[in-house]
C-alpha cells in the first residue's frame, strides 16, 4: 500500500519544503529477496547485457567455475513520486527512483551507495505526459507488461526470454535511457502511442578518435482491449562502426498478450541488428529473439511457463568465431507463485538458457589474443553447447 509522507518531511528530504504542502507525493519501493542456485558451464556467455560487455565477460567469467548459491536481491528500490496541479488540466509530475541491495553491503569496493533509477520531471495533460531525465523506453516498458516475474530473481530479461534492449543503462538503446525526453499520448479507446528521444553527451570512443555524436530514439504503440494487449516498438541508437561502442543498433519488436478466465498466453518476437565492428570483422546480425508464455492462475496461485528461442549470424559465442558460424541459445522457464496479500508474493522458480557453441569455437576462444589478456583464466576448457541452470526460492514485497 502506498503511503503518504507529511509535507514538513517531503519538504526535509526533497527540497527544503518550498511549495511542499500544495503537491501529492507517495514513498513507494520494491524488495525481492531469493536463495538462488546458479551452475553454468565453462563457455556460457551472459548475453542480457550490451553487446560490448560480451567480450569482457567471455576473458573475465566464461572459463571460471560458477556454480554457487547465493541470496540475491533483485532490483531492490525506494522512490517519490508526485504531482502538483497548475490549473486547466495541467500537472507537474516527478519521480526520483532509488535502487539499492540488501543483501551486500559492498561489492568489489562499491560503498553499496543508492544507484539511480527512472529519475524524471514533466508535465501531464490532455496531451498525455512529457518527462524529461532518465526513463525506461518503450521498448522495455512493453516488454515488462508480458512478464509476470518482472523484478524477480527469474525475470525474461535476465534468463534468455527477452533481449539486452530490455535490460542495463545509458545513451545507446539501453532498456533505461539517460539524457533522455519521453513522451506517452493520452488514452483514445484503448490506443496510445509513446516516443523517446536520447540527446548524446559527446563521449570520446574508446580509441580517442572523433567524438560521438549519434542520438538514440524509438517510438512504439500499444492497443488494450478488456483482456487484450497487443504492442510494436522500434529503436535505434543511431550509431556507427567506427566511433559508438555499442556500433549501429537497430531492433524492431512486436507482441502482446491474451487473457481469458484463468489463462494468459504472452510472448513477442524481436528483430535487432548490430553493426559494431570487433577486431576487424564485418558487421554482425545480432538476431531474433523470440519467446511464448503462458499462465494459469488458481486462486492466489499462478503457474508460468515461458520458451524462447535467440539466434543468428555470430550471435553470443559464434560472435569472435572467424567463420561466421551461425549461433543460437534456448531458454526456458517454469515457476510458481503465492500471493500472501495483494503486496506480497513468495515463489520458486527453474530457468536453463543452453548456447549453441561447437569445438571449433571453443579453439578460437582458448588461444591468442583472448588468452594472452591479463587475468585471463588459464585453466579449465569451454563446453561444447554450454549451459547455465538457476533455482531460485523468493519473497516480492511491494509497498
Amino acid at each position: 500500500m502506498k503511503q503518504k509522507l507529511l509535507p514538513t518531511m517531503i519538504g526535509a528530504v526533497l527540497a527544503g519544503g518550498m511549495g511542499a504542502a500544495q503537491a501529492d507525493i507517495t514513498v513507494f519501493g520494491h524488495i525481492d529477496t531469493a536463495i538462488v542456485s546458479h551452475d553454468a558451464d565453462n563457455g556460457f556467455v551472459d548475453i542480457s547485457k550490451m553487446p560490448d560487455e560480451w567480450f569482457s565477460n567471455i576473458v573475465t567469467t566464461a572459463f571460471s567455475s560458477r556454480d554457487d548459491i547465493n541470496f540475491q536481491c533483485t532490483t531492490c528500490s525506494i522512490g517519490f513520486k508526485g504531482s502538483e496541479d497548475l490549473g486547466n488540466g495541467l500537472q507537474a509530475i516527478f519521480k526520483l527512483d532509488f535502487q539499492f541491495d540488501t543483501i551486500n553491503r559492498n561489492k568489489g569496493g562499491d560503498p553499496g551507495s543508492l544507484t539511480d533509477r527512472d529519475q524524471w520531471i514533466g508535465l501531464a495533460g490532455g496531451f498525455g505526459k512529457v518527462r524529461i531525465g532518465t526513463i525506461s523506453t518503450g521498448y522495455k516498458s512493453h516488454g515488462a507488461m508480458i512478464d509476470p516475474l518482472y523484478r524477480t530473481a527469474a525475470q525474461g530479461r535476465s534468463n534468455g526470454l527477452q533481449s539486452f534492449l530490455h535490460a542495463n543503462a545509458g545513451e545507446d538503446g539501453e532498456g533505461r535511457a539517460t539524457n533522455t525526453i519521453r513522451w506517452d499520448s493520452a488514452d483514445f479507446n484503448g490506443f496510445k502511442l509513446v516516443a523517446h528521444y536520447t540527446l548524446d553527451s559527446d563521449e570520446k570512443d574508446g580509441s580517442g578518435g572523433s567524438d560521438e555524436d549519434n542520438d538514440a530514439y524509438g517510438i512504439g504503440a500499444q492497443y488494450t482491449n478488456g483482456g487484450i494487449l497487443v504492442f510494436a516498438d522500434y529503436l535505434t541508437n543511431d550509431g556507427d562502426d567506427i566511433n559508438n561502442n555499442q556500433g549501429d543498433i537497430t531492433a524492431w519488436k512486436v507482441g502482446g498478450k491474451y487473457t481469458i478466465n484463468n489463462f494468459s498466453v504472452m510472448g513477442q518476437y524481436e528483430d535487432i541488428e548490430d553493426k559494431a565492428t570487433f577486431s576487424g570483422e564485418p558487421g554482425r546480425q545480432a538476431g531474433t529473439w523470440w519467446h511464448l508464455a503462458g499462465t494459469y492462475t488458481m486462486g492466489n496461485n499462478m503457474i508460468y511457463l515461458g520458451y524462447g528461442v535467440a539466434e543468428g549470424e555470430d550471435l553470443v559465442n559464434g560472435l569472435f568465431s572467424a567463420g561466421n558460424e551461425d549461433s543460437e541459445q534456448t531458454a526456458i522457464t517454469i515457476a510458481g507463485t503465492h500471493s500472501l496479500s495483494k503486496r506480497t508474493t513468495i515463489y520458486a522458480a527453474y530457468t536453463m538458457q543452453e548456447q549453441d557453441n561447437d569445438a571449433a569455437i571453443n579453439a578460437f576462444l582458448a588461444s591468442p589474443p583472448f588468452t594472452t589478456v591479463p587475468g585471463f583464466p588459464t585453466t579449465g576448457s569451454p563446453v561444447n553447447d554450454p549451459e547455465k541452470d538457476v533455482f531460485a526460492i523468493g519473497i516480492k514485497h511491494k509497498f
